[in-house]
């Protein structure tokens, strides 16, 4: 549609996840309109990231030295892991401030259909985690979708004979919802998880 460079960067804008052609094109035009030392600092950034930004050797978080920041804390407990599907969950997770033990991120959920089966998560790795017999339980946050529920019934056959508690985070109505919008999964995992208040 565009000539040369242009049509390249919205190409590869359009590329990026939750950017559809009309975002990438709107992206392109910002950045042409705006100052040069703007898009050269967000040029930098990309590329700084991309050559500082690891996965944690223990938990796979993001991380710029061996350690991510929450394995290298020695006030994070050691007996309860969360496992969840990428390092962006452990960021919302953490925005709670309710879980103070360690993460596991699998790298992704179970998803046949797109070819990623067990092997192709860090599973092994979690597992060898849990050998040396100090976790006491390990607490399930894959999403409510069809493969994170695919992958937390796997971990859970897996992780059973072990003698760890597994749980599940539970799910439900979000606040400020409204019944009559929520889906039948959803209003049912409320029902399953609801709780005694007298």
């Amino acid at each position: 549609m565009y000539d040369g460079a242009v049509q390249d960067l919205i190409d590869e804008l359009g590329r990026l996840p939750g950017v559809g052609p009309k975002s990438a094109q709107r992206i392109a035009f910002h950045l042409l309109a705006a100052d040069a030392d703007d898009v050269a600092r967000l040029a930098d950034a990309i590329t700084t990231v991309k050559a500082r930004v690891r996965f944690c050797s223990v938990c796979g978080n993001v991380a710029e030295d061996e350690l991510c920041r929450i394995c290298a804390d020695p006030r994070r407990g050691d007996d309860t892991i969360c496992v969840v599907e990428e390092p962006k969950d452990v960021v919302a997770i953490e925005r709670t401030r309710e879980f103070r033990g360690r993460y596991h991120v699998l790298g992704g959920a179970i998803d046949p259909m797109n070819g990623v089966g067990p092997d192709d998560l860090r599973i092994r790795d979690l597992l060898a985690r849990l050998g040396d017999g100090k976790v006491e339980e390990v607490i399930i946050a894959t999403d409510p979708n069809i493969e994170g529920e695919a992958t937390a019934a796997y971990l859970t056959r897996m992780l059973a004979p072990m003698g760890i508690t597994v749980s599940r985070l539970a799910s439900g109505l979000p606040v400020g919802g409204d019944l009559e919008y929520a889906d039948e999964v959803t209003l049912g995992r409320a029902f399953e998880g609801r709780r005694k208040v007298s």
